[in-house]
């Protein structure tokens, strides 16, 4: 029978595990240690899947092989913390899951741009503070009267340009590949024109050499004072150092981050007792009135954990099986 292990496993993906096992009549081990601490369980499997946001140290791969091991299946868009050129040279096909719910994430930030257009993150931390009272500043703006720029209209970015048109915005688009099926749904412009103009910025853009760093100090002093930025990308997407800056300047009146540099200490832990002082960037922002943090969470769907299990063991089973997965990563 065949066998797949899966490291960093929460209990809300167990049900759709045991299901997939079920169906297709394999062992799924599960733990909830990253692949670092749990290598030695790959002894015994013949498949292999994690999602950890940490650097797969670089004695994990030869370890795999080793073991006998032909592959390694993320279950997350991102693959970053995977050295594909390492893992290849150890005879490892790696493999993520492009598309697990492009909805899941753009709901989410449709979200955000509302609680930063209606700036209830002012009234969140007032009514916390026990005031109830509103002052001119706090007008919000209508959603179809807004102006949001999607930086990256992929299928996430697509599918919110589609909400936002639906809801009566007007939509701007920056993306080095401009779609041309959404045509009278975004208006694709240049990346300044779009900082300039947008009431909200939303980021959907992969992380990569020519992302890393995509807004800094110029970018943000060309956006409105009056302009809030999404990030349910990656974090070092954004310069963290330069957006606290642009926020305590005024140069933006708003950020909602679900992903921000420093969270894979942050995210999906406990720190009520051990603070944020150790990550610095992360405590100013957290310690700001206009900021919104999430813990990496606009994936966190029904549907999407689903399909992240589902479609990771299906490229695990397609390489065990000797053929080639259309979701493998290559150089």
């Amino acid at each position: 029978m065949t066998k797949i292990l899966m490291t960093s496993v929460r209990d809300d993906e167990q049900t759709a595990i045991n299901e997939y096992a079920k169906e297709h009549n394999i062992e799924i081990i599960t733990t909830p240690k990253l692949i670092d601490d749990a290598v030695e369980l790959t002894a015994d499997v013949d498949g292999l899947v994690i999602q950890q946001r940490s650097k797969v140290p670089a004695d994990i791969y030869e370890k795999l092989h080793a073991n006998g091991l032909k592959q390694i299946a993320t279950r997350t868009a991102g693959f970053d913390m995977v050295d594909i050129k390492k893992a290849n040279e150890n005879g490892l096909v790696v493999t993520n899951v492009p598309a697990y719910s492009p909805r899941s994430v753009a709901e989410f930030a449709l979200m955000q741009i509302f609680r930063l257009l209606r700036k209830t993150y002012r009234f969140d931390h007032q009514v916390a503070e026990n005031d109830f009272r509103w002052f001119s500043d706090e007008q919000s703006i209508e959603i179809h009267t807004a102006t949001i720029g999607i930086v990256g209209v992929g299928r996430i970015g697509g599918t919110l340009a589609k909400l936002l048109h639906a809801l009566g915005a007007t939509v701007l688009g920056y993306d080095t590949n401009p779609r041309t099926d959404l045509d009278g749904i975004v208006q694709f412009v240049s990346k300044e024109e779009l900082l300039k103009q947008a009431d909200v910025v939303s980021l959907h853009v992969d992380l990569n050499p020519a992302s890393k760093g995509l807004l800094t100090a110029n970018d943000f002093a060309m956006m409105k004072p009056t302009a809030g930025l999404v990030n349910a990308s990656r974090g070092p997407v954004v310069n963290t150092a330069d957006l606290v800056t642009a926020l305590k300047a005024g140069e933006i009146a708003a950020a909602a981050l679900d992903t921000f540099e420093g969270e894979e200490t942050v995210a999906a832990a406990d720190r009520r007792e051990k603070g944020f002082d150790d990550q610095p960037l992360v405590k100013e922002l957290h310690e700001m009135d206009n900021v919104i943090l999430t813990p990496h969470i606009a994936f966190f769907t029904n549907l999407a954990v689903k399909n992240m299990v589902d479609i990771s063991l299906d490229d695990v089973m397609t390489i065990l099986n000797d053929k080639k997965s259309s979701h493998e990563i290559t150089l």
